[in-house]
């Protein structure tokens, strides 16, 4: 295999690589806003999440605990959500901010407490590579990571439960058609949390992705990229499939990024290219993007 095309290879393996948490959290919030409810939260549960990971392999030794930890933690940031939005009827999108706050402050709390750094953790094993896959040149780094494909394999489930199945049509139902859901005898509030929990648990997973490349914890380390998903989401227009291809759109961009530090071209630049190409395709797709209906709009029977 001649060198160019090893290089080509190892490119197309960062692009993916690096799209995993931003896909994992997009999808996620596709099933949140498919439901009817604005999860800005992502960036706090991807934060939370990866601590989640740091904590459970930690302790354990295990990263496959690391790996569930970080599920369950995803889980409870999004109940949270889930009981301020849905049953107390908050705005959706402050809700959505005092959670990305509180994961902020509380991650450096129990970093403190526990490492004795409010900025960093201590080493922690990541996921065992799978043997044969990660001997392949130029793509056992991506086809050897088991995260990736459990998160294809998530991507998958996700679409087809969406579209596919009785849940997803009922799901989709509550973030469009609230009272016509309800006058069918389906509870908006249950579906709507199903939701956001699920939400949650991607995100989580996510988040597990961050700190087991890194084996460790630090500080900030989901750098917006809850954000980046958001827009990710948007572009794929709430649909799970949509939400990962865009992905590896952000993905690419970052791995160039990455490729061409060194070069003649201003670091500061290079920092702002991401971003910078997620607000242009936003700008190109936002305005033929339609949202859920009944996004952001709380549900409350007593007022029907």
């Amino acid at each position: 295999m001649s060198d160019g095309l090893l290089l080509v290879l190892a490119f197309v393996a960062s692009t993916v690589r690096i799209s995993v948490p931003y896909a994992l959290a997009a999808v996620g919030g596709t099933l949140s806003e498919r439901g009817g409810v604005i999860n800005i939260a992502l960036e706090g549960i991807l934060l939370l999440g990866a601590l989640g990971y740091v904590l459970g392999a930690y302790y354990s030794g295990n990263p496959w605990a690391g790996l569930l930890a970080a599920a369950f933690a995803g889980l409870l940031t999004a109940a949270l959500h889930a009981i301020v939005t849905v049953y107390f009827k908050a705005d959706q999108i402050t809700s959505s901010l005092g959670v990305n706050l509180l994961a902020f402050g509380l991650t450096r709390f129990i970093l403190k407490s526990i490492f004795g750094s409010s900025s960093n953790s201590g080493s922690v094993a990541g996921l065992p590579d799978i043997g044969p896959l990660a001997q392949i040149p130029g793509l056992g780094t991506l086809l050897g990571n088991p995260m990736v494909w459990i998160a294809v394999v998530l991507v998958i489930i996700a679409h087809v439960v969406l579209f596919k199945t009785p849940f997803g049509l009922r799901l989709r139902t509550v973030g469009e058609h609230p009272e016509t859901a309800a006058t069918l005898g389906l509870s908006v509030a249950k579906l709507r949390t199903a939701g956001v929990l699920l939400s949650g648990v991607l995100a989580g997973l996510g988040g597990a992705w961050l700190a087991a490349d890194q084996r460790s914890f630090t500080d900030g380390m989901s750098g917006g990229r809850g954000y980046i998903a958001l827009a990710a989401m948007i572009v794929g227009k709430w649909s799970p499939k949509g939400a990962a291809l865009a992905c590896l759109l952000f993905g690419f961009c970052e791995a160039l990024q990455i490729k061409l530090q060194g070069k003649a071209i201003p670091n500061e630049f290079l920092q702002m290219l991401p971003y910078a190409v997620t607000m242009i395709v936003l700008a190109g797709v936002i305005g033929r993007s339609r949202p859920p209906a009944a996004v952001g709009v709380p549900y409350d029977a007593e007022q029907k």
